[in-house]
């Protein structure tokens, strides 16, 4: 009887060590540019989590935000993606822009990498810079 329990516990214990994980991942961070300026009312922000891998092709987007500016800097962002699309050993990085009635305002220039691994991961600080 005790054998049949054992067997049982590990076939159970197996089971859910390889059960898939559908938590999504998330990263935080805030966007900042050093200029002395207010936003206008219309002002959108986009943050955007992409895989930067390939070199010869276009980076795939894991997920992004988009809406109407609250408040002036640092602006805040929550960015949620699906962990399946993760792929070992590839990079990621997340960018932003600030667009005032379509047309762009101020975007990051550096490449802002984020290790999607983590279980914890630190907040990101991206730094725009003027468009023009």
């Amino acid at each position: 009887m005790k054998h049949i329990l054992l067997t049982l516990m590990t076939t159970v214990l197996a089971a859910c060590a390889h059960a898939p994980d559908n938590t999504p991942g998330t990263v935080d961070g805030e966007v900042f540019y050093l200029q002395r300026m207010a936003l206008p009312p219309t002002a959108t922000l986009q943050v955007t989590l992409q895989n930067v891998s390939l070199a010869d092709a276009p980076a795939q987007t894991l997920a992004s935000q988009k809406g109407p500016i609250k408040g002036q800097v640092p602006l805040p962002f929550h960015l949620t993606y699906d962990q399946k699309q993760v792929k070992p050993g590839h990079t990621y990085s997340v960018s932003a822009r600030i667009e005032v009635d379509g047309e762009l305002l101020m975007i990051s220039t550096e490449r802002y990498t984020v290790d999607l691994t983590l279980e914890e991961k630190p907040p990101v600080k991206i730094r725009l810079n003027p468009a023009r």
